[in-house]
């Protein structure tokens, strides 16, 4: 990954800024979020023996909770003049969320922790995202996007094989306490980019100096840009769908081999995870060196096609090195879809200054897809039995798939629709 200074602004470079310090905040806000995740759900179920159902509430309610919060956290983004800071106080909260976790696993104390945690976990995808705008060149975008999916790809395999380790040595319930640590380290790590080095009209959707208004104003489109471009409604509407249906996917593979191999639950998990990550890996850095040249969409194509598959072959066998195998198709899948959304993002809000809001906006359909999809999955799972949830969630990701061909355009390139006049607000 050398020549990863290559292409940051003027600015960036005059105030000192060093590519590995974003490299270090993506890797490490990995592991931050990975001790999470579907840990929890194996957690409540195989030792504080939960049923799916009640983990689908807290899953389904705590999730709501947190949608409520995601697009005005975007447009809290794009507004503030000190994105650091709102990752330090995401990375705050999600310390304590998880000390509670562990500290007290009962119903409410684990649904309020989860409901705090959901508010603040999208904070960081938009605020990575927005202060790499603010650092790199529009030409060098797709390459850094990709590079940032990469490192946190590697956080992820870091981190699910820590955990993988910390539960077969302690128990589950320790690697909770592993979230205020990589907090602390991730603080460090943002704080290590320099403030003046982050343009902030950049970061917020406004192009290169060239692409700005003549009479230098950076008033931003208003807030029903978002409404107003349509590939950005449908890929939205593509997005909810898509997580959905791959939201309880792993949750799932995860407890059928915990009820199978409860001794080994924590370290099946992991390596479920880290299957999928160290594909995710190449494929996001794939992604970064391809988007320019052969554009967004069969690139998009790809990601949701493989999702349909997936969850198909989960099918087939319950054996341990099936299902692990199988997962490995997640790193396709994911890995595509977490490198390229911030670009597809990038192209439609050029020049509006709203790309945070759009940021937001998209991680809104995204959770509503996500929490949905928890309570479904505990309802199906308790009713009928693995493979029809699996079944169910494989004919949802190819309605996905459906709309992207039929009604999603290549974004890459000009803007692919009119944009509408800036204003105030």
């Amino acid at each position: 990954m050398a020549g990863s200074d290559d292409g940051v602004t003027p600015r960036a470079r005059e105030a000192g800024f060093h590519a590995r310090s974003l490299d270090a905040v993506n890797f490490l806000l990995a592991d931050v979020r990975g001790a999470l995740g579907p840990y929890l759900n194996v957690f409540l179920i195989t030792q504080r023996h939960w049923s799916q159902t009640e983990v689908g509430w807290v899953t389904t309610i705590g999730g709501l909770i947190g949608l409520a919060a995601q697009t005005p956290a975007g447009a809290a983004i794009d507004a503030t003049r000190r994105k650091r800071g709102a990752v330090v106080l995401a990375l705050l909260v999600l310390g304590v969320g998880a000390f509670i976790i562990f500290a007290v696993p009962t119903f409410w104390p684990v649904l309020l922790a989860n409901a705090a945690m959901a508010v603040v976990g999208d904070v960081f995808g938009p605020a990575v995202a927005a202060v790499t705008l603010g650092l790199y060149v529009r030409k060098q975008l797709a390459r850094r996007m990709g590079r940032n999916s990469a490192f946190d790809h590697a956080g992820n395999v870091a981190i699910a094989a820590a955990a993988g380790g910390v539960g077969y040595l302690f128990s589950q319930r320790a690697v909770f306490l592993m979230v205020p640590v990589f907090a602390i380290l991730a603080v460090v790590a943002i704080l290590s980019i320099p403030a003046k080095a982050i343009d902030q009209d950049r970061a917020r959707g406004f192009g290169d100096g060239e692409a700005r208004p003549s009479d230098g104003s950076q008033a931003p489109s208003g807030y029903m840009t978002l409404l107003r471009c349509r590939p950005l409604v449908v890929f939205g509407l593509c997005v909810m769908l898509f997580h959905f249906a791959n939201a309880p996917l792993l949750p799932l593979v995860g407890q059928k081999l915990a009820q199978s191999h409860p001794q080994w639950a924590t370290a099946m998990m992991s390596s479920c995870i880290i299957a999928a990550q160290l594909i995710m890996l190449p494929v996001a850095l794939a992604v970064g060196r391809t988007a320019d040249r052969v554009g967004r969409k069969p690139i998009l194509l790809l990601g949701f096609g493989v999702l349909p598959v997936r969850a198909l072959l989960y099918t087939f066998s319950n054996s341990a090195p099936w299902l692990i195998g199988v997962q490995l198709l997640d790193g396709v899948g994911a890995g595509i879809y977490g490198a390229i959304t911030p670009l597809v993002i990038a192209d439609l809000m050029r020049g509006t200054g709203r790309y945070n809001l759009a940021q937001g906006a998209v991680a809104t359909m995204q959770g509503v897809g996500a929490s949905l999809s928890g309570l479904a999955a505990g309802v199906i799972v308790d009713h009928a039995g693995y493979s029809p949830a699996f079944l169910s969630f494989g004919a949802a990701a190819c309605v996905a798939l459906a709309a992207l061909v039929f009604a999603m355009p290549e974004t890459a390139g000009e803007p692919v629709s009119l944009r509408p006049v800036r204003q105030a607000g």
